[in-house]
């Protein structure tokens, strides 16, 4: 049990840092994709299912479809 409660904590400290290290703009949600539903599976540890619904449906579901839209209509080059 514990060492899944350590997988999951050094997944989403992993994940947050390339979060906001990442440069390219769907890496980086995918990244943040990643911290939320490991978010998710701590909060299943600590038995708060409610909380891990809600962040998987609002967060992870919701804002993150948004910001993946958003990012798809502004046609972003990349430089190489």
């Amino acid at each position: 049990m514990w060492l899944l409660f350590i997988y999951f904590a050094t997944v989403s400290v992993v994940a947050g840092v390339l979060t906001v290290s990442l440069r390219n703009a769907v890496h980086c949600a995918l990244a943040l994709l990643t911290l939320l539903l490991h978010m998710a599976g701590l909060f299943v540890m600590l038995n708060a299912e409610f909380l891990a619904m809600v962040q998987i449906i609002v967060y992870a579901g919701a804002i993150l479809i948004l910001y993946l839209f958003v990012l798809m209509l502004m046609n972003l080059k990349t430089e190489e």
